[in-house]
C-alpha cells in the first residue's frame, strides 16, 4: 500500500525584513531546545522571523513602528479584509508608486498597503522621509506573489499573542520570571558597511542602545531570560557586556545591499544569559 505524505503547513513570516533574523534558527534551537519558559517576548518584532520559527504559546509581540504594528493587528482581526484589499492592487512599477502616495484612513487597508509595498518595494527596505512618507524604490523585482494562504495562517497563530505599539522600555513591563525575552533592535553601528544601518541611525540611536541595556539588567534581576543580536563591533561589545552571559560572534552573508553596499561575510553579536 502507497504511503500517503499529508503536509501541514503553519505560518511563516509575512514580510520581507531588512536585518530579519531567519538565519539565525539554529543558533536559537541550540540555545532554547533545552530550555522551557513561561511566557516569549520580542519587542522589536520586525519580520518576526524567531517569533514564528520558535511558535510560543503564549507570546507579547511589539515595536515602536505603528504602520507594522498596525498590520499584524489586522491580520489577526480580519485577515480576509486585508486579502481583499491586497488583491485589488496591481503588481506593476506604475501602481506600485501610485499606492505609494495614497494615505488610507481604513485600518485594513492601510494593512494591505503595507504588505503591498514592502513586497514590491526595494529589498523590504522600512524608510520614511521626514514627514514620515514611506519612500523606498520600487523592488524591479522578475515575479511578485502575494501568499494569501499564508496570511490565514498567521491570522490564526497570532489569536493567542498579544500586539502592542510601544517603546521597548514599556513593552518590558510584561516579562515576568522564567520569560524569555529575544530582542533584535535596529543596528546603529554599521559593521562591514552592510547598507540597512544608514537609516537605522535616526530609528534607534546610540543613547537608545543604552537604555536597551539597561532594560538587560532589569530583565535578569526579574529572573527572566534574554537573546540580544547586535552588530560585531568593539563599541556594542563594551555597552552589553555582562558579567556571567555569554557573547558569541556569528558569522553570516549580508542579503540586503543598495548601490554602495558591500555584499559578503560579515558578524554579529549574540549576547544572553541562558
Amino acid at each position: 500500500m502507497k504511503k500517503i505524505i499529508v503536509e501541514i503547513k503553519s505560518a511563516k513570516p509575512f514580510l520581507r525584513w531588512a536585518g530579519g533574523k531567519r538565519w539565525l534558527k539554529k543558533e536559537i534551537n541550540e540555545l532554547v531546545e533545552i530550555n522551557n519558559y513561561e511566557n516569549y517576548h520580542e519587542p522589536f518584532v520586525g519580520g518576526g522571523a524567531i517569533l514564528f520559527h520558535l511558535k510560543p504559546a503564549n507570546a507579547f509581540i511589539s515595536d515602536a513602528n505603528k504602520e507594522l504594528i498596525g498590520t499584524y493587528i489586522a491580520i489577526k482581526e480580519n485577515p480576509n479584509n486585508v486579502i481583499e484589499h491586497l488583491k485589488n492592487f496591481s503588481k506593476d512599477k506604475e501602481s506600485y508608486y501610485f499606492i505609494r502616495s495614497l494615505s488610507f484612513i481604513d485600518d485594513f487597508q492601510k494593512a494591505a498597503q503595507f504588505i503591498y509595498l514592502n513586497q514590491m518595494s526595494f529589498n523590504g527596505i522600512y524608510r520614511v522621509n521626514a514627514k514620515g512618507g514611506y519612500n523606498v524604490p520600487y523592488g524591479n523585482r522578475e515575479k511578485y506573489e502575494f501568499d494569501y494562504e499564508n496570511i490565514l495562517l498567521v491570522s490564526e497563530f497570532l489569536q493567542n499573542i498579544r500586539i502592542q505599539h510601544c517603546d521597548f522600555q514599556e513593552s518590558l513591563n510584561n516579562v515576568r520570571e522564567n520569560d524569555l525575552v529575544f530582542l533584535d533592535p535596529p543596528y546603529t553601528i554599521a559593521h562591514n558597511l552592510n547598507g540597512f544601518v544608514q537609516y537605522n541611525q535616526k530609528i534607534f540611536s546610540l543613547d537608545d542602545q543604552y537604555r536597551l541595556t539597561d532594560a538587560i539588567d532589569k530583565i535578569k534581576e526579574i529572573g527572566a531570560s534574554y537573546i540580544l543580536t547586535n552588530a560585531a563591533h568593539s563599541k556594542v561589545r563594551e555597552i552589553f557586556d555582562k558579567e556571567n552571559d555569554t557573547i558569541l560572534e556569528i558569522s553570516r552573508a549580508s542579503v540586503v545591499g543598495g548601490r554602495n553596499s558591500i555584499r559578503g561575510q560579515y558578524s554579529e553579536y549574540l549576547f544572553t544569559n541562558l
